[in-house]
């Protein structure tokens, strides 16, 4: 089993790239994220689990996360993971929830995923139409995410071109799979 954390600021395309990921290898099982923020427009029914605070706050009391966080305005949390036999997890979370992965395996995969500039961030997170305050809390936050992956050794890959960085966590995915073969 390799634990495979996929981590990034808001708009740095992770949740793209994990989506094309899990289409294209079925050895891969996805540990859905709990929020209690609002679902945005547009967005997938199964981007998250989508619980109200009183529904987060048993799974809490349940044990039932690896690690939760309050984040800006609302709560987000990894559950306990339970994935089918032969499968790899894919971990879709902050930097702070990787940081909680990483002390309970070590040996985890750790994917940083950026945008090429901080002015392409804030123009991907006005166009899934994060309001102007929360593109500002991102944007500054971005920076803060970019230092704390880089002190826990993540493999950073600039998603630029979505194909190219698809392949370059492809690639570092066999690399670990190799590894713990």
């Amino acid at each position: 089993l390799v634990n495979i954390v996929i981590a990034g600021p808001g708009g740095a395309g992770k949740g793209t790239l994990v989506a094309r990921l899990m289409e294209r290898d079925p050895n891969l099982w996805l540990s859905r994220s709990w929020t209690t923020r609002a679902q945005r427009p547009g967005e997938a029914d199964d981007a998250y689990v989508f619980a109200t605070p009183e529904e987060f706050q048993a799974h809490v009391d349940a044990d039932g996360f690896v690690e939760w966080v309050e984040f800006l305005d609302y709560r987000q949390g990894t559950p306990v993971a339970d994935p089918p036999d032969g499968t790899d997890v894919v971990y879709e979370i902050d930097v702070h929830g990787a940081k909680s992965i990483l002390e309970h395996d070590p040996g985890a995969l750790f994917v940083f995923v950026t945008t090429p500039t901080p002015e392409i961030q804030e123009q991907r997170l006005r166009l899934r139409g994060d309001a102007p305050e929360v593109i500002a809390k991102r944007l500054a936050k971005a920076a803060e995410e970019h230092d704390l992956a880089l002190s826990l050794d993540a493999h950073v890959v600039v998603n630029d071109d979505l194909i190219q960085a698809l392949h370059e966590i492809e690639a570092l995915i066999a690399e670990a799979r190799s590894r713990r073969g």
